[in-house]
């Protein structure tokens, strides 16, 4: 197979992201991107073809493909991809190949210029050739995003059921039963604190806050452990694990395995287990993370804090029966959310290990017939 050098300034034109601000709205479809991911949503479009989005300022070290109408932030830049000499999705799963991170040239806040990245190279084969790397790698992606589909479906209906029962009271003819309660978030779940130092545990992940997805069950990706040095907490299976620094970005999550994070987030359990499902719901409420950030610690580094924060956050109690019923009803929900990360995380293993050798042209797809 014959490939062509290009430099990247040749392949694509590299955009400027925008501020959100005036077209961010409730309303909105378009998808907001920032380099932790999906902001929200917007109005109108910035551009609506296939582009690679790569990290301007922050977390560099990823590029995202996109497909679809959006909208990305000032630290983020979008590309025009030069569709006569490289398919979008194939120079994806080519700059997903680089390390980034060694291309930084911020000094406090990680950075990359356009400079720099214009002048990136890379060999690239005929469209054709591309198309049956595709092929092969693109039925991988299809499967890991179905399973983040049914994730988004099941959490959507999660979320309706726990508003008619515990907002809308529809089960019990609009009005809260006489034997719940009311009281305080912290009187169905427990702070959990267990330290933990740097090189214990080796044999479990690593869930810093940034790896935590944003309005989301489902994580998608943790880090070695290796990578947890300070301020580090262990998390038990079903623990409730909440971004608690910058609590805004709503880092919500059911823990799927034992783990490691750090100090920068809570982690939570109920002293019922009948109550899992009712105080994961719960913690998950925008109103439950406006709580958490208007009694946040610190002005340039807001922290949620539990006591005299979030945990004081006063909320109906229902009785054990219905939170067990709830429970019932939920919870088979949330574990297949839980068990798509192994499976997902197998597929990107897959893809992840068969890339660099279909790029390469170690396995060889000339004579794929598509």
């Amino acid at each position: 197979m014959k490939y062509n050098l290009f430099t990247l300034g040749e392949l694509v034109t590299i955009k400027y992201g925008k501020n959100q601000k005036k077209v961010q709205s409730e309303d909105g479809t378009i998808p907001i991107y920032g380099t932790g991911g999906l902001m929200g949503y917007a109005t109108q479009a910035l551009y609506d073809k296939p582009s690679v989005l790569i990290g301007r300022k922050g977390t560099i070290n990823k590029v995202r493909y996109v497909d679809h109408a959006f909208w990305t932030v000032d630290t983020l830049f979008y590309t025009e991809v030069n569709e006569n000499v490289v398919i979008p999705k194939y120079l994806y799963y080519l700059m997903s190949l680089l390390d980034l991170d060694s291309y930084n040239e911020g000094t406090t806040v990680p950075s990359l210029r356009t400079e720099t990245l214009n002048r990136l190279e890379f060999d690239i084969p005929d469209l054709e050739y591309q198309e049956k790397v595709l092929s092969v790698l693109e039925p991988i992606d299809k499967k890991i995003k179905i399973n983040e589909e049914v994730n988004k479906n099941l959490q959507h209906q999660a979320r309706t059921l726990y508003k008619a029962w515990f907002e809308d009271f529809a089960p019990f003819n609009g009005q809260a039963p006489t034997n719940w309660t009311t009281g305080k978030l912290k009187d169905v779940l427990q702070l959990k604190r267990n330290a933990t130092k740097a090189g214990q545990n080796q044999e479990l992940p690593y869930l810093p806050i940034d790896v935590i997805p944003m309005n989301t069950f489902a994580l998608s990706e943790v880090k070695p452990n290796e990578d947890a040095q300070s301020s580090l907490i262990t998390f038990d299976r079903d623990d409730i694990v909440i971004g608690a620094m910058r609590v805004y970005f709503h880092r919500v999550v059911l823990a799927p395995f034992p783990g490691i994070t750090r100090t920068t987030c809570f982690t939570l359990a109920p002293y019922d287990r009948d109550y899992l499902s009712f105080s994961l719901l719960c913690c998950d409420q925008d109103s439950a993370i406006q709580y958490a950030q208007t009694t946040s610690k610190g002005s340039t580094m807001p922290y949620a804090v539990w006591d005299g924060g979030l945990g004081d956050m006063e909320i109906t109690i229902p009785d054990k029966e219905t939170a067990h019923n709830f429970n019932e009803l939920v919870l088979p929900m949330l574990r297949h959310i839980q068990a798509s990360f192994s499976e997902n995380r197998n597929l990107r293993d897959l893809r992840d290990s068969l890339l660099p050798k279909l790029i390469s042209g170690e396995i060889d797809v000339s004579d794929i017939d598509i």
